[in-house]
């Protein structure tokens, strides 16, 4: 079985307060960016590096920074659209921003107060569109 997956970063975990608004607010995004969750169960899924799960306890959710690769600007807008419309709150419009010539990115904070970002570095010729894993066995 050969899976795919990103270079530098090999997953995320996400702390949920609200898992159901959590759900839904992803779903949205995450559709958005052309990106499937891949597996779920009860109060938790995974969506290619990204798993996010419901707190127990007193465990509080999580408060991070975590970008989303977008393939043009016009994915980022509906990201940021998607977002807002899914629970997310603005947390800076679409736009370019001064990081680097053409970096045009959106912010959202997610249920949890997460800054989620969509991000599209601007035209650029990528040596792979994943990483691809084969286990050995």
């Amino acid at each position: 079985m050969t899976y795919h997956t990103g270079r530098l970063i090999d997953h995320v975990h996400l702390r949920a307060h609200d898992f159901d608004k959590t759900l839904r607010f992803y779903k949205a995004v995450l559709e958005v960016l052309g990106v499937a969750i891949t597996a779920s169960g009860k109060d938790w899924f995974q969506a290619d590096e990204l798993f996010v799960d419901q707190t127990s306890g007193d465990v509080l959710p999580s408060h991070v920074h975590l970008a989303f690769q977008a393939r043009d600007q016009a994915m980022v807008d509906a990201f940021y659209q998607a977002a807002l419309a899914a629970g997310g709150r603005d947390n800076g419009a679409p736009g370019e921003r001064d990081y680097h010539p053409g970096y045009y990115g959106a912010f959202v904070l997610d249920p949890d107060g997460n800054n989620i970002e969509a991000v599209f570095h601007g035209p650029n010729k990528r040596s792979a569109a994943s990483v691809a894993i084969e286990p050995l066995r």
